[in-house]
């Protein structure tokens, strides 16, 4: 892959298609498409889920499979869950190892490895910034004494794993995980592997700007929209994928401006203060574990880092991407981003 090149438009993930409208829980089928669209509230976003198959029974249970995983993994991961096994092991920081689900651990082990990769832009023990707050109706700022106070609970090595036991630990009083970086895209992939153990063998998910899709051999490929990061309600392109990946992240998905400064979700590990370096990360690949935590990581390290990494020979070199910073929006030359 040769350095990015540079186009209009923008990044963030969704299905270019019909949705069902409204609040959680509203479910839209169209019989002479044999199709079934639901939409639910999940993981701090809406999940859209669209199922393919001559069966009207067969895509019910198909979508009962999912939401019912889905809902499973994103309480075992959730740290807004007393009963989390993540916030259990926040409450047990500093003392005994605590028994994880074998899915945790395998989130665990992924977002270790990626602190490596990413040469430090992703830990999952970032959690302990806990003063900033960025949902919808609450919005709060981390002073510098709050920073300081936090910085030393944010430490990988603290994260103890015990894969014999099937244990985990945190060293510290005070640390806590924070996975949305790393576990989202797992839990909408166990979504897509539970249609599809149930018969169904093409469907889409779009989980806040993240998509996966599958198809069958001679289907025509799923037609992606990626949104501007300035401009998230209009679309700039689109791609064609009959199946894969489309992870997007971008400061406008959760955030606020203060003082002519837009602070957001995404945030340095090494000084807890919000990305500023590219506005948003859209990356295309066949499976999740080529594209998982890398667009936080992106936004962290900037177009030169980012160019390097999808560089041949980088860790990114299997994977397209659009890369959106204050110049433009910048494309790797495989992306193949079509007109909407």
């Amino acid at each position: 892959m040769s350095a990015l090149g540079t186009a209009p438009g923008g990044v963030a993930a969704a299905w270019a298609g019909p949705r069902p409208a409204g609040p959680t829980g509203r479910t839209a089928s169209d019989a002479a498409a044999e199709r079934t669209l639901e939409r639910q509230a999940l993981m701090g976003t809406w999940v859209d889920l669209v199922v393919e198959h001559p069966s009207p029974t067969v895509r019910r249970q198909a979508l009962d499979a999912a939401w019912a995983e889905m809902l499973r993994l994103s309480e075992m991961m959730s740290r807004y869950r007393s009963a989390s096994q993540v916030s259990r092991l926040a409450a047990q920081a500093g003392g005994a190892a605590q028994p994880v689900a074998p899915e945790l651990m395998a989130v665990l082990r992924q977002a270790r490895r990626l602190h490596h990769s990413t040469q430090g832009r992703l830990d999952p023990t970032v959690g302990a910034y806990a003063t900033w707050a960025f949902e919808p109706g609450r919005h709060q700022q981390a002073s510098a004494a709050d920073l300081a106070r936090q910085q030393p609970l944010v430490d990988v090595s603290g994260l103890e794993l015990d894969l014999v036991r099937g244990t985990a630990r945190l060293r510290q009083p005070g640390m806590r995980l924070d996975l949305g970086g790393v576990a989202k895209l797992p839990i909408l992939s166990a979504g897509l592997q539970a249609v599809q153990a149930q018969g169904v063998r093409r469907a889409l998910i779009n989980g806040g700007g993240d998509v996966l899709c599958c198809s069958r051999p001679g289907d025509a490929p799923w037609r992606i929209g990626l949104r501007h990061p300035l401009q998230p309600e209009r679309l700039a392109g689109a791609v064609s994928l009959a199946q894969g990946v489309v992870a997007a992240s971008g400061d406008y998905e959760r955030g606020f401006v203060h003082q002519g400064r837009r602070l957001h979700h995404v945030l340095d590990p090494r000084t807890g203060q919000p990305s500023q370096g590219l506005h948003g990360v859209a990356l295309v690949a066949q499976t999740v574990d080529q594209v998982n935590g890398w667009g936080p990581a992106l936004m962290l390290a900037g177009l030169a880092t980012g160019r390097r990494w999808l560089a041949p020979g980088g860790p990114l070199h299997t994977v397209q991407a659009l890369l959106a910073d204050d110049t433009g929006l910048h494309t790797t030359p495989g992306l193949g981003l079509l007109p909407v």
